[in-house]
């Protein structure tokens, strides 16, 4: 008997490519997040809020050279960024490492390096989510936004506790040697996809003009404007949160690096459930209400944490801290993946560069304030008073969301671009 029922067509091999490549260099990134705080503190003997400045050294480029490489990104192809990020992140990482290894290492010379590579990272985010509709046909963006966002969230399960067992069986030095050959892998299968990139429009206008294009799309898009907000609220917060997060659970709660990757691997189990959630979650409940839902998961389960004691053994801190991790992992990834289909179906392919930049500027600026704040916060406060008042903070998430007018949105391809 014939059935009437669709038969989804394959994503295409050039799709997957670039899917290793995204893989690859997730879990290299997971593994540094963990080990380059943990170098500040463990070996640098980082206080709180020079561990601040460590956050702020990562995320600060963002801040700075989002909006420049977003026009950047917008008149050339972006493929070749992308190899071209990656391979400097790789070889910086081995300058780092050797710098360590040869007990050069200070403060000041890790911020530098970080903050370098930093500024090929936010070439590599523009780009990156710029290039997708290069390899996935804009019908297919959720479902290849859905898988990207599966594989960096399992990255999560795998990569901190592998970087925690590599921090504490090589120390943190070596431990980000594996990130760079992650990186290395990342170039390799970008330069094997063979899809035709569109050229870029021909440059008839001054950069300035540009970004302010880009700018202005964003900023006249009530629902772009609604989806930056959400996310620079979450972000700043929670970036405070995870900076004083390190400290604490080293100096106060006793945790050693294998614990905190556990945490954070076991942790972000809830982050691969989200992901690949997404798709059916949306089309039983709408969009509205599913990033509604998240913001509250994954903002006011981060409340849990100040109340995590000490005195409780390391079985049981381990295990409360991969719940609340468990559950923001779910609400980050899922809304994460309905945040950038919304965004790529309400942008035109010549300004997807800009707007994105312009989305990264500030959703990933803020984190950059965040570790600073959140740095600031532990030294006057301590780290769990300035943890709890980090939570208040990101509370406001929920009040941002269910006030703009994503709550009436009931499937994303009823607001595309046509």
């Amino acid at each position: 008997m014939k059935t009437d029922t669709p038969v989804r067509k394959r994503l295409s091999r050039d799709f997957h490519r670039f899917w290793l490549a995204q893989t690859t260099s997730a879990v290299g990134s997971q593994v540094g997040d963990l080990a380059v705080p943990l170098l500040a503190v463990v070996v640098l003997h980082a206080t709180a809020a020079e561990a601040g400045l460590v956050g702020v050294a990562r995320w600060l480029p963002f801040l700075l050279l989002a909006l420049p490489l977003g026009v950047l990104v917008d008149r050339r192809r972006r493929r070749p960024v992308l190899v071209a990020a990656d391979i400097a992140r790789a070889a910086l990482i081995v300058v780092l490492v050797a710098v360590a290894v040869a007990g050069s290492l200070t403060l000041p010379v890790l911020l530098g390096i970080i903050f370098v590579i930093g500024a090929f990272t936010v070439a590599f985010e523009v780009a990156y989510q710029s290039f997708l509709p290069t390899v996935a046909a804009r019908d297919d963006l959720e479902r290849a936004n859905g898988r990207l966002q599966a594989t960096a969230s399992a990255a999560q399960v795998g990569g901190p506790g592998l970087g925690g067992w590599l921090v504490q069986t090589l120390t943190a030095p070596w431990a980000l040697l594996s990130q760079a050959v992650t990186y290395a892998v990342s170039a390799v299968a970008l330069l094997g996809i063979r899809s035709s990139e569109p050229g870029p429009l021909p440059e008839r206008r001054g950069a300035l003009v540009e970004l302010r294009e880009g700018l202005r799309f964003v900023r006249h898009d009530r629902f772009l404007v609604s989806l930056v907000g959400f996310s620079a609220i979450y972000n700043l917060f929670a970036q405070w949160i995870t900076v004083l997060l390190l400290v604490h659970a080293v100096r106060e709660l006793g945790l050693t690096a294998g614990h905190l990757g556990l945490v954070f691997s076991l942790g972000a189990a809830g982050a691969v459930v989200g992901a690949a959630a997404a798709p059916a979650s949306v089309r039983r409940f709408g969009v509205g209400p599913v990033l509604i839902a998240c913001a509250g998961a994954e903002s006011l389960v981060l409340g849990v944490i100040p109340f995590v004691d000490a005195a409780w053994s390391p079985p049981v801190i381990v295990a409360a801290l991969v719940g609340v991790f468990a559950i923001n992992g779910a609400g980050t990834s899922l809304s994460s993946v309905v945040a950038l289909t919304l965004r790529q179906l309400r942008t035109p392919d010549h300004l997807l560069g800009r707007v994105n930049a312009t989305v990264r500027w500030i959703s990933y600026g803020v984190v950059a304030i965040g570790a600073g704040l959140g740095g600031l916060a532990g030294e006057a406060l301590g780290t769990r008073a300035g943890i709890a008042a980090g939570c208040v903070g990101v509370a406001l998430t929920v009040v941002r969301v269910a006030a703009s007018p994503l709550r009436t949105i009931r499937d994303a391809a009823s607001i595309a671009l046509r």
